[in-house]
């Protein structure tokens, strides 16, 4: 029988994250002890899931073997809209939710239903991979737009302007931004929404760290609540700013004018997928509506392992780091003559067992080096991995 190949439209799916984790096990094989500092589950480290969200599903788990409704259950879907009328996003109901599997179905989703062959999207660079691997598979065409790092990582409206098309359907805001922890200004994104305006395009504003602020000054603004009239759809989650990412409960918001067939038609790909995890939706309304003094430790330990993040990563010749400001990632720029990040980031873990995200996997400006440090770990792993990151630079750059 001959070799069974795959479809072309997986060819440039990439997904660096995950992809990396593959080089590491193969050395844990051999015995080797490894630092992760790639993957932002806070569950991997010191931090626990609120109990009174264990209790929620717990209590609930009888009465939630079969499927639930495809939209999701009505008490969660009541919470979403309820937390969206809190962050100042006007006319939205139970009936402008859609529940997902974690934020990633939403976006798969919101993609599919609005972009052609051949279409683009406007996405972030740096930004999640997830976005440009969907794009991909999806036979659509990538079109990055640049963040400023000199600005703390704002978007370029000038960039953005010019990168849009006749075949352009919508614009990707991560804000608290994964993977520079860069919190966006009200007036950043207002430029962002009237840009939209004036081209007819959809702005995606995927908001999963919106809870997870480290400054007293960094104000959240959600982008659905500076238009009424612009097509928005919000994505969030459970998973980071309520410890849950293996619960994969997540959700779409429809807000703006004109939205109504789109909204239907990422409707129909919900049907068409029955249902997400029942069990787990009935943490949905505790956790929004019920208390959040996790938060308060949570952001304490992210602050000062931020703190320290910042200060060893500048303290080193040769790298330089913008604070981040929400989320836990850094995305330090490498400024020494190397042949490239990814062989940077695998050398590194070859030699010193830390093993951090290439800068390229989430896309960087040309000319520029960076990786990504998860910097939810304790202050013990983050203070051994930059003193092995030293030692590296030190001994061979």
């Amino acid at each position: 029988m001959s070799r069974i190949l795959p479809a072309d439209r997986t060819k440039n799916v990439r997904y660096a994250i995950r992809d990396l984790v593959v080089k590491a096990q193969e050395l844990e094989k051999k015995g080797e002890k490894i630092i992760y500092l790639n993957i932002g589950d806070p569950l991997k480290y010191d931090f626990r899931t609120p109990q009174h969200l264990i209790e929620a599903v717990e209590n609930n788990w009888q009465n939630s073997s079969s499927y639930a409704d495809s939209m999701g259950i009505e008490e969660a879907r009541k919470a979403v809209a309820g937390e969206a009328l809190r962050l100042g996003i006007k006319n939205v109901s139970k009936e402008d939710v859609i529940m997902t599997s974690g934020g990633s179905e939403g976006i798969s989703m919101a993609i599919g239903a609005i972009m052609n062959s051949g279409e683009n999207i406007l996405t972030p660079k740096p930004g999640y991979p997830l976005y440009n691997a969907v794009i991909n598979y999806l036979q659509g065409q990538e079109n990055e737009y640049e963040l400023n790092e000199e600005d703390n990582w704002q978007p370029d409206i000038d960039d953005m302007r010019k990168r849009i098309n006749e075949k352009t359907q919508a614009i990707v805001l991560i804000n608290p931004n994964n993977p520079t922890g860069g919190v966006y200004t009200r007036s950043i994104l207002q430029k962002v929404l009237d840009l939209a305006g004036e081209h007819n395009l959809v702005v995606f504003s995927d908001e999963t760290y919106d809870k997870l602020l480290l400054d007293e000054d960094a104000k959240f603004t959600a982008a659905g609540s500076l238009s009424d009239d612009i097509p928005v759809v919000t994505f969030n989650t459970l998973s980071k700013n309520y410890l849950v990412p293996g619960w994969r409960v997540g959700w779409c918001i429809f807000s703006g004018a004109g939205i109504e067939d789109y909204e239907e038609a990422v409707k129909k790909l919900a049907r068409a997928r029955l249902s997400i995890s029942h069990p787990m939706q009935y943490a949905v309304k505790p956790a929004l509506e019920g208390r959040h003094d996790h938060l308060v430790d949570v952001k304490n330990k992210l602050r000062k392992r931020r703190d320290i993040t910042y200060k060893r990563l500048n303290e080193i010749n040769g790298i330089s780091c913008v604070k981040p400001r929400a989320a836990f990632y850094a995305f330090p720029k490498i400024e020494l003559k190397i042949e490239s990040d990814e062989k940077f980031i695998l050398d590194l873990l070859k030699k010193e067992k830390v093993l951090f995200v290439h800068g390229s996997g989430f896309g960087q400006k040309q000319g520029t080096n960076h990786f990504r440090v998860v910097f939810a770990a304790s202050e013990e792993a983050l203070s051994e991995a930059f003193d092995r990151l030293e030692n590296y630079v030190e001994k061979r750059l």
